[in-house]
């Protein structure tokens, strides 16, 4: 028996009341399969945002349906769907979003409250995913401190702590210079060769050619690339 995919849509639109109306997704189907790297690209207003929080339970489709971990996510109640994405999907934006008067072990651990890591195994895990992106001689560290590679490190140690299905990352590249972006997705790369499936939604051109699929988003139509 195969396991299901980690993501599956199924003639999903997604439309918002106008005048006029807009459909930011247009009967998109899509599977993402256990260890895939992806990578979502698509001009500003092509519907990457909207794909972001659907994928990410953050929204919910107009029209059609969304597997996530082989579950239709159409028929839970928002206390299902948040234990559902807290256990399969870890977050990385562009922004960081780390807790700036929290030190960076904390900022990982906090993770941990809503994804179902036993309380005993919480500091534990953040340590462990700490050292795992480089940055065990940093927790004791603020935020403010770190240097913005540093900061979206802990961002990442913090999404991979719960050990999720699927990483989904959000411009993860988008406040770094060149040389840090290329370090922070070496660290995607190897996380992807650890098994974790990898969907990065970008406009960077240098960012999603390293994906080993592409997916173009144009006036809410899916085409995939190669």
């Amino acid at each position: 028996m195969t396991s299901s995919p980690v993501v599956e849509l199924v003639n999903v639109t997604r439309s918002f009341p106008g005048p006029p109306e807009v459909q930011a997704l247009r009967s998109v189907n899509l599977r993402v399969e256990e260890g895939d790297y992806l990578s979502i690209v698509g001009p500003s207003g092509s519907g990457k945002s909207t794909m972001l929080n659907l994928l990410g339970l953050l929204d919910r489709p107009s029209v059609g349906e969304y597997y996530l971990n082989g579950t239709l996510t159409s028929v839970l109640n928002e206390e299902q769907r948040a234990a559902l994405r807290g256990g399969t999907i870890g977050f990385v934006f562009q922004s960081f979003h780390l807790l700036p008067h929290r030190p960076v072990l904390d900022n990982v651990m906090l993770a941990t409250l809503y994804s179902g890591v036993p309380r005993a195994e919480r500091e534990t895990r953040a340590r462990a995913a700490l050292d795992r992106v480089g940055l065990s001689h940093r927790l004791e560290f603020l935020p403010s401190t770190l240097s913005g590679g540093e900061r979206q490190r802990v961002a990442v140690a913090r999404a991979v702590v719960s050990s999720p299905r699927m990483l989904l990352a959000d411009e993860p590249t988008g406040n770094l210079d060149e040389t840090t972006s290329g370090e922070v997705m070496d660290l995607f790369e190897e996380l992807h060769s650890d098994g974790l499936t990898l969907v990065v939604i970008t406009h960077d051109a240098a960012v999603s050619s390293r994906a080993e699929r592409t997916i173009r988003i144009s006036d809410g139509r899916l085409e995939e690339l190669g």
